[in-house]
């Protein structure tokens, strides 16, 4: 089904909700993984490895299923991931031990790599070549909105009624998803003229790293942000509403969306970058001298301007440079950054309370934006972007 020029089809439309759904039910439990952990009695050591283990998990099944994005139906694949995520994560709400959370957290990020992959690669599949750039920028901004409503959801769930019902309702909103997908038209069918014997050659997509490599560097500082935020504010006794944060942060993502429309197809990817990487800097800055509601709300406006202007770039980016041909394959290399974001995120932020304590938590986060500045200065594909 072909979109009209100015605006989304309806299986455009039907695929943002659905990947909205599988991503706020993945981030609603991010959170909240490392606290459940805890309640059976884990060490920090475990709780910590639990914690990382969906985003190690997906990072090593993402190159298959990149190639089978490409080589079957795209249906057939997100419906198979999102029901993996939704069995496993309702299956946290029977969970006995913290050896059978570290097992469904596995499981979770199997059906994860499929789902993000394959929903993905379908809706790249979708779009003219002359909208790839804000198409892909709508499809990321759905992808960080809801990465931000699902934190602030799962807190309210599970301040008001425990882990187990926050953990329920992240399982139901990823059978949402295997349900929505079965409306949409346009199945998704295997890329023509590509052979098994080529694809099985490839586990990344080599113009895609650069843009992988610098959504992995805003992601890391993000997951920090996302994991510790609540016991930074609490240890520090900062009087601020930690729960309205990333609200915030998705209204200004919303608001940003719209506002930026056609410039996703229009400016160059540095723009993006050096733009994202001032709001990412001043995002850090502002969470390490927060005193009060106001500046964290201007931490969380810079947040969606750095790491939620970033996924989208980035997004399109890694699909625009490797062509209609290897969708599947960008966009798994594109979330194996994020994968390697999320996995890192937690395990530096909790290296870094524990041996310089809460104050110092954000300071360090100040050097990935440079870091992102030095991949694209080496990378010459995104240079002509």
């Amino acid at each position: 089904m072909v979109a009209k020029k100015e605006g989304l089809s309806q299986d455009e439309r039907m695929l943002l909700v659905a990947s909205f759904f599988y991503l706020a039910s993945t981030m609603m439990v991010n959170p909240l993984i490392a606290g459940f952990t805890g309640t059976f009695g884990a060490s920090a050591s475990f709780v910590g490895l639990v914690g990382g283990l969906m985003g190690f998990c997906s990072l090593f099944i993402r190159p298959v299923a990149g190639n089978l994005a490409d080589l079957f139906t795209k249906r057939h694949l997100a419906t198979a991931g999102a029901i993996v995520m939704s069995v496993s994560t309702l299956l946290y709400g029977v969970a006995q031990s913290a050896w059978q959370v570290a097992a469904l957290r596995l499981m979770s990020g199997a059906g994860y790599s499929f789902c993000s992959v394959c929903m993905a690669s379908w809706f790249a599949s979708l779009l003219p070549r002359d909208r790839m750039g804000s198409g892909m920028g709508m499809f990321g901004m759905m992808n960080a909105l809801g990465m931000a409503v699902g934190p602030a959801v799962g807190f309210q769930v599970y301040q008001a009624f425990g882990y187990r019902a926050a953990l329920v309702l992240a399982g139901a909103l990823a059978a949402l998803t295997a349900i929505l997908v079965q409306f949409v038209q346009n199945p998704g069918r295997a890329v023509p003229g590509v052979r098994v014997q080529d694809k099985a050659k490839s586990l990344v997509a080599p113009d895609a790293v650069p843009a992988a490599v610098i959504v992995g560097l805003f992601t890391v500082p993000y997951m920090v942000t996302q994991s510790f935020l609540a016991s930074y504010v609490e240890d520090l006794q900062i009087n601020v509403r930690v729960g309205l944060f990333f609200p915030v942060y998705a209204l200004v993502l919303l608001a940003l969306r719209y506002g930026l429309k056609r410039a996703f197809d229009s400016w160059r990817f540095r723009t993006f970058l050096f733009g994202s990487s001032i709001c990412a800097a001043a995002a850090f800055c502002l969470l390490s001298i927060m005193r009060g509601d106001i500046v964290m709300f201007a931490a969380a406006a810079c947040m969606a301007g750095g790491y939620g202007g970033m996924c989208s770039v980035c997004q399109g980016a890694a699909v625009r440079v490797v062509g209609p041909d290897g969708t599947g394959m960008a966009n798994s290399t594109y979330y194996m950054g994020i994968d390697i974001g999320m996995a890192l995120g937690p395990t530096l932020g909790g290296w870094l309370y524990g041996l310089f304590g809460p104050s110092m938590l954000f300071w360090p986060c100040l050097v990935f934006a440079p870091c992102a500045l030095l991949v694209y200065a080496a990378s010459r594909v995104l240079h002509s972007l």
